[in-house]
């Protein structure tokens, strides 16, 4: 179990869609839109670990077809968060930051859920890295649904433990980071690293 820890928080730890996510959201919108960035990305990743318990990411791993799909879906999804990010960051340059956060907050919370979900549940990367991963750790070869699904959820519970750590810190020490100016240029960043993203994830190959 140590050696599974370790290496989940490793591989937690690399940046990714769900970290450029996370810290655009925690940087613009503060320790709310980034946790609740972050309860959409461990919703996906709860779609992934049953998935991988049940077998159904097998099939990924195993049909070029659907991985493709999969792929061409999450890619897409990604460039198109990352235009939107562009888009956002010239409107910012504009806006007064605190009108901007109240319209949000009351407004918007489910989507910053949304996004963290949809990052997360259409990354082809991480259903395969669960079939792959996980049955490193399993006992033997008679392993039992409930030995993964428990696998899954100390994974799951790592990645809220690690990005709320994360988020705290952000918000911390973020305070010059949300002027409008220099927010403006986090999220071009931001949404230049997603399309990014994207085109390494529609590169990637079976």
């Amino acid at each position: 179990m140590l050696s599974f820890i370790t290496a989940s928080l490793i591989l937690i730890m690399i940046p990714g869609p769900d970290q450029a996510l996370i810290t655009r959201n925690a940087l613009a919108r503060g320790r709310t839109g980034g946790l609740l960035t972050m309860a959409g990305g461990a919703l996906g990743l709860g779609v992934h670990g049953s998935a991988a318990a049940l077998g159904v990411s097998a099939l990924i791993a195993t049909s070029a077809t659907a991985f493709t799909v999969l792929k061409v879906v999450g890619a897409a999804y990604l460039i198109w968060m990352g235009i939107s990010t562009l888009r956002a960051a010239r409107r910012t340059a504009r806006e007064d930051r605190v009108a901007t956060q109240h319209t949000v907050a009351t407004k918007h919370r489910l989507r910053w859920v949304r996004q963290g979900f949809a990052s997360n549940a259409l990354n082809p990367k991480i259903a395969l890295f669960f079939v792959t991963f996980l049955p490193q750790f399993m006992p033997d070869h008679r392993a039992t649904m409930a030995q993964a699904f428990l696998l899954c959820a100390v994974f799951a519970v790592l990645y809220l433990a690690w990005f709320s750590t994360y988020v705290l810190l952000v918000d911390r020490i973020g305070a010059v980071f949300r002027i409008p100016r220099v927010r403006a240029r986090i999220e071009q960043v931001t949404g230049v690293l997603l399309i990014g993203f994207a085109l390494r994830l529609a590169s990637q190959k079976l």
